[in-house]
Order: C-alpha cells, then structure tokens, then sequence
C-alpha cells in the first residue's frame, strides 16, 4: 500500500467514529470500543497478515476524534489474548476495572491495533474486560466487539461500510425498552 493509501484509512476511520459518535450522543468520560484487524484492512483473512503500516493510521484516525471529545479508546486485542483491552489508566481508575499483566505484540498475542493502542497511549493498561460498559463501537474487519457493549445493543448504519478493504459494523447502546403498548418513550434514547 502507498502513504496516501494509509491516509485515506485514516481519514475513513475519523469519518467512521464521528458518525457513530453523533448518532450514539456519546458524551466525556464514555468508553467507545473498536476492535480491528489490520489484516481484513489490507484485503487479507484475519489474523494471517498483521500490519504495524496501517495500525498507526487506524489508531490515530480515532483518537483525533475521541480525545478532543473526552472519551475514552478501548482497543481490543485479538483472541490469544482472550480478547482484553488496551485503555488508559485513567479510564481503568474512573470505571474500578482490574488491570492484567500482558504487553501486546504484533504477531505474537495482541494484534496490531493492540500493540499501537499499547505504545501510544500516555499510560496503558490492559483490561481482561470493562464489563460491558462500552456504548458504542465499531468492529472492523470481523473482530466481535458485541460483548464489551453495554446492552441493548443496536447496531448502526453509517454512511461508509468499509475500512480500507475490512468491512465495518458499528454499535451502540440504547437503553431497554419497557411498559409495552401504553408506554412512551423518550425519542432521543431511541
């Protein structure tokens, strides 16, 4: 892939959290999820072509979206680490998460969008689980993302599906609807 090409998965990847940031009325202090395979991006199966190239650009296409807006990245790891996630210490601290000890590599256990989550957070921690307490995110490429959402779970339409070559599903939470036929219901949580 050439430089602009990376470019263009940054700019897809700002584009894709600012869409579902303004449909999920994320607000400071929220947990927004991604996981990524760098592999899918590039056009290739999961897990059989991790590339540090394009994590970097994917990585800071959406925290120049969520940083300025005070919410906080969790960065999925891939399956060899069961799925943990690479957060700030401030967001472990904000939400009593329990920290564990792994660093996560690129082609060993972590994945790529770990790894960089990992390297450029001001201070990383990883996380086996946040408890579902995630309100939105977006799986590209196929990584399975549902179980760190706080539930219902919805998923969203965005106006682009694909992250470089990854097809992409975005998520958020809305509260449960209750009471049945008789009940109303607030549109802006819906």
């Amino acid at each position: 892939m050439q430089t602009q090409d990376f470019e263009q998965i940054r700019q897809q990847t700002a584009q894709a959290v600012r869409e579902v940031l303004e449909a999920a009325h994320l607000s400071a202090g929220d947990i927004f999820v991604i996981g990524c395979s760098s592999s899918e991006v590039l056009g290739e199966q999961i897990g059989t072509h991790t590339s540090m190239d394009v994590a970097p650009y994917l990585f800071e296409g959406a925290q120049s979206v969520l940083k300025p807006a005070g919410i906080f990245l969790a960065a999925q790891c891939c399956e060899h680490l069961n799925r943990a996630l690479v957060i700030e210490q401030e967001c472990l601290e904000h939400y009593g998460f329990d920290q564990v000890n792994a660093i996560p590599q690129p082609n060993h256990a972590g994945g790529a969008f770990g790894t960089i989550a990992y390297r450029s957070f001001d201070h990383p921690v990883l996380v086996e689980d946040i408890q579902a307490k995630a309100k939105a995110g977006i799986d590209i490429g196929g990584t399975l993302i549902g179980m760190h959402i706080h539930p219902v779970v919805v998923p969203l339409r965005i106006s682009i599906d694909m992250i470089g070559k990854a097809h992409i599903i975005c998520a958020r939470y809305r509260p449960k609807y209750i009471g049945g036929s008789r009940a109303i219901y607030d549109e802006k949580l819906m």
